[in-house]
């Protein structure tokens, strides 16, 4: 397996950039990150920050794998690059196949982080990534950096992005990095976070009981008003739409322009001018029939 040309590629993306505008810093970089294993380096990519890595003895347990290889396209080789084995006929792969397999390996490594972030070993994991705020903070003014925890909205691949949860407000955000709302909700699960909390519940913080106010020079907002304003809302919509239905014109076929006969209006202009209208010509008389012909 060309893990040398992979890595290359997938820094390439993650950086932005291509290999020959990297520092010589990057390259003795490249060369520790060549030696490190597939799963810390993935981990350790720009935009990863939320995965932590599974142990390959996780991976290594078939029964951890089950079902995966009907949902992941390549299992083996995909399988293969994770642990770091050489494929037996990995040579064999076309560079298309090879970045097949590239993007099935990020597919079954995510799939398999979702099943071990709910063991003990993967709880543990996750909880010193909360602890260093490794998830990002909560968005909402009022929780005062409340640290979040990824969650997704489907354990289907493919379905949602990653989102963040809080539990202080206890509602999910998008992720405040762009390349981190790129990662597939599925690899986190919809059970993560709230079992987390249940393993953990010293990381639980207390709801927040204050709640912004609308104000309008200074004084709140009555509810009877806001009620008001949507109720006149909606009637001013519904008004406005039944005027352009009523304005509108009606639907039918195209109407068309009947065609008139001017040859009594030409003719009286003729007249006027002193100029007779041109006979009719005359049609030719019918050749006389033979007698002898029969009818």
């Amino acid at each position: 397996m060309d893990r040398v040309g992979t890595r290359s590629r997938r820094k390439e993306e993650a950086a932005g950039r291509p290999d020959d505008a990297a520092s010589s810093d990057d390259d003795t970089s490249d060369v520790t990150d060549e030696d490190s294993s597939w799963i810390s380096w993935f981990c350790n990519l720009r935009g990863n920050d939320f995965f932590c890595e599974v142990e390959e003895e996780y991976i290594q347990d078939e029964f951890n794998m089950t079902g995966l290889a009907a949902q992941v396209p390549y299992y083996e080789y995909a399988l293969d690059t994770i642990l770091d084995v050489e494929s037996p006929n990995a040579d064999m792969l076309s560079e298309e196949q090879q970045e097949m397999v590239d993007s099935a390996a990020e597919l079954l490594y995510g799939l398999v982080h979702a099943r071990f972030i709910l063991t003990t070993k993967g709880l543990n994991a996750m909880h010193e990534k909360f602890q260093e705020v490794d998830f990002g903070r909560c968005h909402r003014v009022y929780c005062q950096g409340q640290p979040v925890l990824p969650v997704g909205q489907s354990d289907i691949p493919r379905k949602a992005t990653v989102n963040v949860y809080c539990p202080r407000c206890n509602d999910i955000y998008f992720p405040k990095s762009a390349r981190l709302g790129n990662i597939d909700g599925a690899y986190f699960g919809t059970t993560f976070p709230h079992l987390f909390l249940m393993t953990f519940p010293s990381a639980i913080p207390a709801p927040t009981t204050v709640v912004y106010v609308p104000r309008v020079f200074g004084f709140r907002i009555h509810r009877e008003a806001k009620r008001d304003q949507v109720s006149t809302g909606r009637e001013e919509a519904a008004a406005a739409a039944e005027v352009a239905r009523r304005t509108a014109p009606p639907a039918g076929p195209p109407q068309t322009t009947a065609l008139t006969d001017d040859s009594d209006e030409v003719a009286a202009g003729m007249a006027k001018l002193g100029v007779s209208p041109a006979p009719a010509p005359a049609s030719a008389p019918l050749p006389a029939k033979d007698p002898a012909e029969p009818s």
